[in-house]
Formats: C-alpha cells, structure tokens, sequence
C-alpha cells in the first residue's frame, strides 16, 4: 500500500479529520491533504510525529494495511477464556479441509514422537514452558512454509 494511502487509513482509524491532525501536527490542513494523495511527502520529522499522533510505529505507518490491522487488533483483544471455547482445527479446515480429514490418513503417533522430542528439546535447552515451546516450534514450521513456496 502506498505512503498516502497509509497515512488516510490511519488518520481515519483514529478518528481524526485532516483539520484535527493538521491542528495537531502545526501544519495547514492541505498539507495534510497532499501528503494522504502523494502529491507530497512528509519529511522524516513530520512522519514520526504522524506516527506517534496515529499511536503507531513509523515501520508500521510506512506499511500500513488496514485488513492486517483489524485482525492484529482482534487477535491481541480475544482473552485466553474464549480462545479456549474456540475449536480452532474446526475454523481453519473451513480454508485448509485437509485439517478436518487428515486424522483418517495419517499416522499421528508416527509424527508426534518426534514432535514431542523436539518440544522436551525446547524446553530443556532454553527453559522454555510447554506454550513457549510449542510456539517456537510453530514458528519454526512456519518459516519452513514460507521459504518452501
């Protein structure tokens, strides 16, 4: 997503209108304006103040998508009690059905040896807890995933 369209994104999430962030910023509310359309740029000053008026990172303003905000937001708002409640297999197999009809075809107990190996691992050589554990493990996983495709 370009610059402008990040910074008009985030000024909209936070409630501001461009007289309200221009007031704020000391600027005049066309500057505002031209830097939302990129027709100019801020300066390097003037965008970390943008980024602290909008409560975000510089990186995060930079590359600002507004669909991966919602969902950041919804994962960090959902408390332990209902992420309990939610069958998460259930949920993701809707997108992956492999998930719902693996079970039937895999050997589990083949590949969760191993995988309880590699979690005692974790957790004996960095003190990790049995959650940090399987997190780091998931990452791992997922970064094997991303350089796979």
């Amino acid at each position: 997503m370009e610059l402008g369209n990040s910074l008009f994104q985030a000024r909209k999430r936070n409630g501001f209108s461009q007289e309200d962030a221009a007031e704020k910023l000391g600027v005049s509310r066309q500057t505002i304006s031209k830097w939302e359309t990129g027709e100019t740029l801020p300066d390097l000053c003037q965008a970390q103040r943008l980024a602290c008026l909008y409560r975000m990172s510089l990186d995060n303003l930079a590359g600002f998508d507004p669909e991966k905000e919602r969902i950041a937001q919804m994962v960090e708002s959902t408390g332990e009690e209902i992420q309990k409640k939610i069958d998460w297999t259930k949920l993701w197999s809707k997108k992956y059905p492999v998930l719902a009809s693996y079970q039937d075809k895999v050997s589990v107990e083949k590949y969760a040896a191993p995988l309880q190996a590699m979690l005692e691992n974790l957790k004996k050589e960095y003190g990790y807890s049995d959650r940090d554990a399987f997190l780091v493990l998931k990452d791992i996983l997922a970064q094997l995933w991303k350089e796979a495709e």
